[in-house]
């Protein structure tokens, strides 16, 4: 069996031959993989989210391939080395893990969140506490970012009564601009709504984005099923009653999910 330096290795060779070799990867950029690379990433979180391990492995395959792809572009643009990039990394991990790797005391997991959010400002990569905060990510994911980051400094609830409160707060305010019938301050404030809610999931300790991935998946299924139901009734959606619909919905909500 390989050790994992040599598949390491072995993957860096493979890079280095398709690079010279293949017309697809010698075409290949920064800009056009991205895309690719997004899309390799959405494919892991999906394995991640059925607990698909053999898909898992595969789609870390394949960004591990994408992260081997931009460091061997790199070297050839004359910018940095795949050894850079791991060396770096190394020493990121070493620096912000003072606890492990020097004399620094911690408490619990919080602790190592508020130091490495204070060691990443005095290596001046973020010039404020927000400025780590991709702007590319998906608004709810970044909500929860954005808050997790104002925690590190204080800025937070003391417990999830109060943040309810608050959630009931944006809802009432929301009402009032719907009573107004002002669309731009009913945008505004179900945003609030949103954002609150977001901020309650994460002193219920819930992955708002990933319960609502599986909401969005249990809907997918209930729904082609009433679509099958429908079918194999000779009926079709399109031509079915709301209450029609609604009683095969709730037939299909007590089965059990195959998935």
């Amino acid at each position: 069996m390989q050790n994992k330096a040599d598949s390491f290795l072995r993957l860096v060779k493979i890079m280095d031959e398709l690079r010279e070799q293949c017309p697809w990867d010698r075409k290949q950029t920064i800009h056009t993989l991205r895309p690719l690379t997004i899309e390799e990433t959405y494919e892991l979180a999906d394995a991640i989210t059925n607990d698909d391990w053999k898909s898992i492995k595969e789609e870390l395959g394949d960004v591990l391939l994408h992260l081997v792809f931009y460091a061997k572009i790199g070297s050839e643009q004359q910018q940095f080395e795949l050894e850079d990039v791991i060396n770096g990394v190394c020493e990121k991990l070493i620096n912000r893990h003072p606890h492990i790797y020097g004399d620094v005391k911690v408490a619990d997991e919080e602790d190592v969140k508020r130091n490495w959010e204070k060691i990443k400002l005095k290596e001046g990569k973020n010039k404020t506490i927000l400025g780590g905060v991709p702007a590319a990510l998906p608004a709810m994911v970044k909500a929860t970012r954005i808050q997790e980051k104002a925690k590190q400094v204080g800025f937070e609830w003391e417990n999830k009564e109060d943040v309810w409160k608050k959630v009931e707060e944006e809802i009432g305010e929301l009402k009032e601009a719907i009573t107004e019938n002002d669309q731009a301050h009913i945008e505004e404030e179900f945003g609030d709504v949103l954002f609150s809610l977001v901020n309650y999931a994460r002193f219920l300790q819930v992955d708002a984005e990933g319960v609502l991935e599986k909401t969005n998946r249990k809907f997918i299924y209930r729904f082609q099923q009433m679509e099958s139901i429908a079918t194999a009734e000779g009926k079709s959606l399109a031509d079915m009653t709301l209450e029609e619909m609604d009683a095969i919905w709730n037939e299909v909500k007590k089965q059990k999910p195959n998935h």
